[in-house]
């Protein structure tokens, strides 16, 4: 087993069983796992970020109102399917994160977008792998307050990798 397919069985075990799973109740009991895009090793990418000399300070709003506070860290350029794209990377406490919604946002994937935490390889480069993008736990139960990506982090390219959108009625037809 790879370490993705791993990662995605641990992480339904975590959501199905464990008492920090972002499903209520009803949801663990009919829950059947997580729908995923089969892997894609050409949306694993490590990336050159261009780091903004002046760190902004980005207020996101989230799900629920509320704001949360980032730094802009940097920028990155790609390309998917021959279509170019670029990206925000922010940072908080010495943390990066990268909330985006792409083509499919709405249709495929969850509308407010989805997540990723991207590895500092080393100086300017980043591993920005695709496979790992992730639901916000709002996704799953409105009682969870999640920042909603910012404008310059939507992108009209589909990125076919990671979660794909949920929903409980596909849940229950894969018992």
């Amino acid at each position: 087993m790879n370490t993705l397919t791993r990662f995605r069985k641990d992480k339904d075990e975590f959501y199905k069983n464990d008492q920090h799973s972002p499903l209520t109740h009803e949801q663990k009991h009919v829950f059947a796992g997580l729908n995923y895009f089969p892997e894609n090793p050409d949306l694993k990418l490590e990336v050159t970020v261009e780091e903004f000399t002046e760190k902004q300070t980005v207020i996101m709003q989230t799900s629920t109102g509320s704001i949360q506070e980032y730094q802009r860290f940097g920028r990155f350029h790609f390309s998917v399917d021959g279509q170019q794209a670029a990206l925000t990377i922010y940072e908080n406490d010495h943390e990066y994160f990268l909330p985006f919604a792409d083509a499919l946002a709405g249709k495929e994937t969850y509308g407010a977008g989805r997540y990723l935490e991207p590895n500092r390889v080393h100086n300017r480069k980043f591993l920005i792998d695709f496979n790992y993008a992730y639901n916000p736990y709002c996704a799953y139960n409105p009682r969870w307050s999640c920042p909603i990506p910012p404008a310059e982090n939507r992108i009209k390219v589909p990125i076919r990798a990671g979660e794909k959108i949920f929903d409980l009625i596909d849940e229950r037809s894969n018992n």
